[in-house]
């Protein structure tokens, strides 16, 4: 079978390796559909971890159950399944108190050496990503690329399900690229108005498709001045930052409201963590700053209820799909900045 393999930065070959075989309580999945995220961009960029020869990468993927191994009662041959990528450990303190993404030693499908992703025609899942993996049958008549964007849309689900977001909130998204248009559409979902500000021209055009209520350009425009207009000057109710940017973390707390919330959604580079809030707005406002990462397992069922339902509407969503022969393309594209979601097909 063919297997994409990242040997170096923003090296991808494609190896032909032997076909695997079900482990006993595992099983073999014929990949039909995998997704390119961020996390999988950064690891291109920078190649393999220091000391490995190579990783299989990919992680929001779907495909057909061809095989089982010894056990296996739960699934079966022919069966459609997604997949995402965490494998907890179920014996952690945050395990046992169901709080399974903050697992201390979470492991990813796709990114953890190993266990090698979905880049590939056939993805071996075994009993451990079985049990304490994330694994959902998918329902009938979605497609495979539909099932693949249920992993993307599971943190933007559990996000707003923490933040609380309902009818009548004013909320601002910071950043505009696939996550951050999952947020317009889940936000909007819930029966809030959305503000989205991007400074990519390219990425407002493509923000523009899921028509939240304002988009505006952060270079050229007020954000503060536009937020307190347009809010009776009380500000945002809920800021989400999904973007890798210190300085919107810094403006999130400048333009929420009072007793507003501030969400931490996407991470800072690893070489530049630190960003700088104003403590005295958040102490005397009683404004909530939060973290968002990943989902309980559960979300990633839900998440591929509302894709089937439309609510989450694939078609705006996946803008470019690629072969597997044409893995460099995908990854070249999906790091232009000029694509929403990218998506190898096999």
């Amino acid at each position: 079978m063919r297997t994409a393999y990242l040997t170096g930065a923003k090296r991808i070959e494609v190896r032909d390796v032997p076909e695997p075989r079900a482990p006993a309580g595992g099983i073999v999945l014929e990949v039909k559909a995998c997704g390119i995220c961020g996390s999988d961009l950064r690891r291109w960029k920078e190649g393999p971890p220091k000391g490995v020869e190579g990783v299989v990468p990919g992680h929001e993927a779907a495909g057909i159950v061809l095989d089982v191994g010894k056990d296996v009662t739960r699934y079966a041959p022919g069966d459609y399944l997604a997949i995402a990528p965490d494998v907890h450990c179920g014996r952690c303190y945050y395990c046992k108190r169901g709080l399974y993404n903050l697992c201390n030693d979470l492991r990813f499908v796709g990114v953890t050496p190993e266990l090698p992703g979905a880049l590939a025609e056939k993805l071996v899942l075994t009993e451990e990503v079985l049990v304490n993996g994330i694994v959902h049958p998918m329902s009938g008549g979605m497609s495979f690329v539909e099932g693949s964007l249920a992993e993307p849309s599971c943190s933007v689900l559990a996000c707003h399900h923490r933040a609380g977001t309902g009818l009548g909130d004013t909320v601002v998204v910071m950043g505009a690229g696939p996550m951050g248009c999952l947020h317009v559409v889940v936000a909007k979902s819930q029966g809030a108005s959305v503000i989205v500000s991007e400074p990519s021209a390219t990425r407002r055009r493509l923000a523009a498709r899921f028509e939240p209520h304002v988009i505006i350009d952060p270079a050229n425009e007020d954000l503060s001045a536009r937020v307190r207009e347009m809010t009776g000057g009380v500000g945002a109710d809920i800021v989400i930052c999904a973007n890798p940017i210190a300085q919107t973390q810094t403006q999130a707390v400048e333009i929420v409201r009072k007793r507003g919330k501030v969400v931490l959604f996407g991470g800072l580079p690893k070489a530049s963590p630190m960003a700088t809030l104003d403590s005295n707005r958040i102490h005397y406002g009683e404004i909530e700053v939060f973290g968002a990462f990943s989902y309980h397992p559960t979300v990633h069922e839900l998440a591929l209820e509302l894709i089937h339902r439309k609510v989450i509407p694939a078609d705006l969503l996946v803008t470019h799909t690629f072969g597997l022969t044409e893995i460099d393309r995908a990854f070249e594209t999906a790091a232009a900045g000029e694509a929403l979601k990218v998506v190898v097909t096999t």
